[in-house]
């Protein structure tokens, strides 16, 4: 029997899922480029358009309001369009697979982790993949929402701590905490530990807050595009790019 709480949880979940009146970026590069670039292991990041992306952009103050990771090959896939590649936790369905078509549309960014072996990536895949059909987190949902309705004067580097939500419940989850578990359970970093000041001066901003986001349920999906042990992936110049190949239009006289 669905209580109370959980049908508005339910209903502001699609309201939260639906377009807000801000509009983004379009695709940087066409979905051929996409699926011939993404590979298993790579973390694809996504400037949402939805109303809980405008609150979750508006946090961390970032492009990026959502993370999928990719668990198969779209290369080997016969329609990668089609057939699902990413995994992620979605508001509303909670933790799924889906096809690559699904962002093809929005702006996105691959971040592709450096030096993991191919049994790594298939511990990372299985983590996510274990745990499909598990829900969204939705306190989590709750505390966002507030962010909607008013937003509040929060110092940029306090915003961070905005995301230290959640129910704990290890059966809920939200899309960039999931995908951060998942690479630390083949203990693969995603930002750098804080080391103190040797000559005693107090730690920075900065540097405090870092140290305050060890735990995964603080990380954001902007962390993978910062993070130090991830490399930017741009699907245009891995399929080779020659300027010179452009046509400009004429200039007007």
């Amino acid at each position: 029997m669905m209580t109370p709480r959980r049908w508005l949880g339910r209903w502001l979940a699609r309201y939260l899922s639906a377009p807000a009146n801000a509009t983004a970026a379009g695709p940087t590069s066409n979905p051929e480029a996409l699926a011939a670039t993404l590979r298993k292991g790579d973390v694809l990041l996504v400037e949402g358009t939805s109303r809980i992306s405008s609150a979750i952009k508006y946090i961390t103050q970032s492009t990026w309001s959502h993370a999928a990771l990719c668990f198969a090959e779209p290369t080997a896939c016969n329609d990668p369009a089609a057939t699902p590649v990413l995994v992620e936790a979605d508001l509303n369905a909670g933790v799924r697979t889906v096809p690559l078509s699904a962002y093809c549309r929005f702006h996105t960014r691959i971040c592709r982790p450096v030096g993991l072996s191919t049994d790594e990536i298939d511990t990372v895949c299985q983590y996510l993949l274990a745990r499909v059909g598990h829900q969204y987190d939705l306190k989590n949902v709750f505390d966002l929402a507030r962010y909607l309705i008013r937003t509040p004067p929060v110092p940029q580097d306090k915003r961070r701590r905005l995301l230290a939500l959640g129910s704990g419940d290890p059966t809920r989850a939200i899309c960039s905490s999931l995908i951060a578990q998942a690479f630390q359970s083949v203990q693969y970093p995603l930002l750098p530990q804080v080391i103190a000041p040797a000559n005693g001066e107090p730690m920075s901003a900065s540097q405090r807050e870092l140290l305050h986001i060890r735990h995964h349920s603080l990380f954001a999906p902007r962390d993978f595009d910062i993070s130090p042990y991830f490399r930017v992936v741009k699907p245009t110049l891995e399929i080779g790019f020659d300027f010179r190949a452009l046509h400009w239009a004429e200039p007007h006289e």
